[in-house]
């Protein structure tokens, strides 16, 4: 029986098991995908993120390598391919139930993200065999852009990071987004408004049609009647993705906006099972990696609290490493 077992093996669930093995713990990793790495790993490898502490810019396979590399210090069990399906209370703590056989654990730490994720689709209609091809939703190697022209679609976060990642690589950068305004970094924006990228706003996709390789856009103003064509190589859709998380209505859990409710020590509504990163919500939440990795020790730190009343943690992490 594991003292704890992290069930997802992105960034925040692999952050988890390292810190658990700063505090000595017997740890088991479940990831149900072959890999890990999460999202960041297997969503968007290229891309460049910049709020990761101590790393100016590092992408998503960067990063999982880093992380990957840290876990394994402590060497904890890891799972992958596995799915849990159910976490049944036994007796001194949870049998996990998965596709691949049945786990003991004393606690649990769910780091699970968003679930399973699909892209929000384009919405309007055009073949689908162009995806992979003049339309993509995924960026998985960015030498595919290299001097070609390039449309982005969206204007959150990604959207602008992957426009401003494109733009010393490809011919040239045209950004779509239906407001004159973006929801994004304000550093992010102020970057953007001084490169390269063209930006038509306040435009949506109004039609698609492929001409051979490239693909030709059709813009249409939003609230006016201007209407612009485009046509470039590629265009990468950037409107966010849809998440499911179905198995957490399966694991009897008190649920906050599909997402699990947590305290301020990362307690779920069974006691011994935690909650971490996107898959949680409380208020004040941020939806961002960082976050998650401030979330890990305290969920570690709390769930070994609960084990043994009377061990007391370090308070440095100078105490820790060995």
């Amino acid at each position: 029986m594991y003292e704890i077992t992290v069930i997802g093996g992105g960034p925040v669930g692999m952050f988890a098991a390292f810190y658990a093995g700063l505090r000595s713990a017997d740890v088991l990793l479940i990831e149900s995908l072959s890999e890990l790495g999460g999202q960041p790993f297997n969503l968007y490898p290229a891309k460049v993120l910049y709020d990761i502490a101590g790393y100016p810019a590092i992408n998503g396979t960067e990063l999982t390598a880093k992380l990957i590399e840290q876990s394994a210090h402590f060497e904890p069990t890891i799972q992958t391919a596995t799915t849990v399906t159910q976490i049944e209370t036994v007796e001194g703590g949870y049998r996990l139930t998965s596709d691949q056989g049945d786990f003991l654990t004393k606690t649990v730490i769910i780091a699970t993200g968003g679930g399973a994720f699909l892209p929000r689709k384009l919405a309007v209609d055009y073949d689908e065999r162009m995806d992979g091809h003049q339309v993509n939703y995924f960026v998985r190697d960015l030498e595919n852009y290299r001097d070609l022209d390039v449309a982005i679609a969206g204007g959150g976060d990604s959207a602008i990071d992957w426009a401003l990642t494109l733009a010393p690589i490809a011919k040239s950068v045209h950004l779509i987004h239906r407001r004159n305004e973006f929801r994004a970094l304000e550093s992010s924006v102020a970057t953007l408004n001084a490169s390269t990228v063209v930006q038509h706003t306040p435009f949506l996709i109004n039609a698609i049609q492929p001409e051979g390789p490239l693909v030709t856009l059709n813009l249409k103003e939003v609230r006016g009647d201007a209407n612009v064509e485009l046509t470039v190589d590629k265009l990468l859709v950037n409107y966010g993705f849809m998440s499911d998380n179905k198995q957490l209505k399966q694991w009897d859990l008190t649920l906050d906006r599909n997402l699990i409710a947590v305290d301020s020590q990362m307690q779920t509504s069974r006691a011994g099972i935690y909650a971490i990163g996107d898959a949680v919500n409380y208020p004040g939440k941020l939806q961002l990696i960082a976050s998650g990795f401030g979330e890990a020790p305290t969920a570690v730190n709390d769930a070994l609290s609960y084990l043994y009343p009377d061990r007391r943690a370090a308070l440095h992490s100078s105490q820790l490493y060995h």
